[in-house]
Order: C-alpha cells, then sequence, then structure tokens
C-alpha cells in the first residue's frame, strides 16, 4: 500500500512538473480544431533569419564573411532582357524554343579585410512559380559590354563590374535577382523592375 502511495504522489509531482512552463507567462491551453492539444515550441540555439524585403536595383549589399574575415560590397546595378540580339539565339544555344537572352549589371567590391575571388556563378533569376536560372555558361564576343567575369581574383579595394547573361523564358520575367555565396545564409534579393 505504501509503494502505491509513494507510486501515485511522483506520478503526480512528475505531472504538475511537466506541466510549469517555468515562467509567469500565461499559455493558451485550448484545443486545436483536431482535438489535441497545442504543441509547445522548443526555442532554438539560433534564431532563424528573419525574410526581408528585396533591395531595389542600385542598393548595396555589405556582409563580412565568417570564414575568411573578408568584408565584400556587392549591388545589382541593371537588369535588361530582350534588347540586344547576339548572332546566336537562345534556343539555338540550348535547343529550346520561347526563350531570349537577358543580362544582369552586377558591382563586386572587396572593401576590407584582404583578398577574395568573385564569380558569376553564385547569381540567379528567381521566378514566381519558383523557377530558378542559373547564368549562362556560354559567352559570345557580341554580348553586352563589359561582361562580369567568370571568375576574377580582388585585391582589397579593388571592384570588378560588368554583365552576366542569362538564357530566359521570352514571355516571363524574373521577380528577383538573386545573390547565393555559401558566406549568406540566406541569399540576398533584388527586385527586377516591371517591363
Amino acid at each position: 500500500m505504501r509503494a502505491h502511495a509513494i507510486a501515485t504522489t511522483a506520478a503526480l509531482l512528475l505531472a504538475l512538473t511537466a506541466c510549469s512552463s517555468g515562467d509567469d507567462s500565461v499559455e493558451d491551453d485550448k484545443p486545436s480544431p483536431s482535438g489535441t492539444a497545442t504543441p509547445q515550441t522548443t526555442p532554438s540555439a539560433a534564431p532563424s533569419p528573419t525574410p526581408t524585403q528585396p533591395r531595389e536595383i542600385g542598393q548595396t549589399l555589405t556582409f563580412t564573411d565568417d570564414v575568411d574575415g573578408v568584408t565584400m560590397a556587392v549591388t545589382v546595378l541593371g537588369y535588361e532582357q530582350d534588347t540586344f540580339k547576339p548572332q546566336t539565339s537562345a534556343d539555338e544555344e540550348f535547343g529550346t524554343t520561347g526563350y531570349t537572352w537577358a543580362a544582369v549589371e552586377i558591382k563586386a567590391c572587396v572593401v576590407s579585410g584582404g583578398n577574395s575571388g568573385v564569380t558569376r556563378y553564385p547569381w540567379a533569376l528567381a521566378y514566381a512559380d519558383g523557377a530558378r536560372i542559373e547564368p549562362s555558361g556560354t559567352t559570345y564576343g557580341d554580348f553586352p559590354k563589359p561582361e562580369y567575369p567568370h571568375e576574377a581574383a580582388l585585391k582589397n579595394g579593388e571592384c570588378v563590374r560588368g554583365k552576366t547573361v542569362f538564357a530566359v523564358p521570352a514571355k516571363q520575367r524574373p521577380e528577383r535577382v538573386l545573390y547565393t555565396p555559401e558566406s549568406l545564409e540566406v541569399p540576398a534579393e533584388w527586385a527586377v523592375p516591371k517591363a
């Protein structure tokens, strides 16, 4: 009988302890529509980044790489679609139908912290339906100039500027230009102006 009383008391204490939130706030114990209790969220070690509105064309992103300590400044200077006609169309190059060329003008600078490299491949175009298009690996002499380099090394204080070309659906316009290097936890975004 005594063992039963001790077990019952221990079970009640555990239940009371489990119900305590450890703070003075009032919790909402209303059941969810399915009839189960609303789950409690467990705080994470690091807060998740808050989504922000895309930058406007010309606004600069400045960030420091956590690995090498280099501070970079990057910006999108412009977007153009179907305004240049190279000798080879996007459809001819990629065997598609209904594609055209577009170009994003980019500028990147090493602000401080040492030397760094840049490449066109962290850049992408994002569409309303979730599609993402990466830069073309193809280049022609009649693409818009100056061209943004495939890869370039920059010394502290140096900048590089140029246009990166994409093969895009001719009847659609991307919503955003994305910058997705590994050093950014969340891609940087620039809003593409309406045509």
